[in-house]
């Protein structure tokens, strides 16, 4: 693997992770514009329960998804017979509180792929070492909370559930699927992590508030069936141009 360097030859903004890999903190290098606009609480350490996460990856997900399976399973069972319930409410503030949650992402790993690109350029991002591109500090927590994310994300089939809506193979296929994914991806260092994590954040901020005005009947009349068409083909043609770009690269 080559050797990562610093794009400030000061090295003032160089941390270090647990295990000693150097890395520079994205908002000491803005310190004027993004270095203001963080929270103290961003700042935390995340390394012990990345390392949880990378020990625990064999048995954790998968337990997420057969208890989010057997959900399923028994709530179409306990719904068969009665009345679809109706929180509408309750389905609106949940949508707006993950496209809240991930917009913030958004702008949160949009800036540190964007600087990666313009110093080191597509080669670095996908052949320098993951750990020192992304840091474990400010884009490297956002970067696991985009991870977890995805377990109260099995919430939105339990709105499909209990207002007895149709289920989907594709919608609780791609819940389980993107859950051991995006788990396995972080916790073995995908150098793509930054590009998925950062496009998905994205993604999911336009659908949920989509889902959101959709709850509220409020849902406007050019945002039809076929900009959800899009997003979703956005985001099958990212994966694929990915997985080419992995095995097209050199490094």
């Amino acid at each position: 693997m080559a050797e990562w360097t610093p794009t400030d030859p000061s090295a003032v903004c160089v941390r270090h992770t647990t295990y000693g890999i150097p890395y520079e903190e994205i908002s000491c290098l803005y310190p004027n514009t993004l270095g203001k606009t963080y929270m103290s609480w961003e700042y935390v350490n995340f390394m012990p329960l990345y390392d949880w996460m990378r020990d625990n990856y064999v048995w954790f997900p998968p337990l997420m998804c057969a208890i989010y399976g057997a959900g399923i399973v028994f709530g179409k069972q306990y719904f068969a017979d009665k009345e679809a319930w109706s929180w509408r409410t309750s389905l609106a503030i949940w949508n707006l509180c993950l496209s809240t949650f991930s917009t913030i992402g958004f702008f949160r790993m949009t800036p540190q792929l964007i600087h990666n690109l313009y110093h080191y350029g597509l080669w670095g991002q996908l052949c320098l070492d993951p750990e020192s591109m992304i840091g474990s500090s400010t884009t490297g927590l956002w970067c696991m909370l985009f991870v977890l994310s995805k377990i109260p994300e099995f919430g939105d089939t339990f709105f499909i559930v209990i207002h007895k809506k149709k289920l989907m193979f594709l919608h609780w296929y791609h819940h389980m699927s993107v859950l051991m994914c995006c788990w396995h991806s972080f916790v073995s260092k995908a150098p793509t992590g930054l590009f998925f994590g950062t496009m998905n954040y994205g993604v999911h901020a336009i659908m949920y508030f989509y889902y959101f005005l959709m709850a509220i009947r409020s849902k406007p009349k050019w945002f039809n069936p076929q900009v959800r068409r899009r997003i979703v083909m956005v985001f099958v043609v990212s994966r694929v141009v990915f997985v080419f770009l992995l095995q097209c690269c050199t490094c």
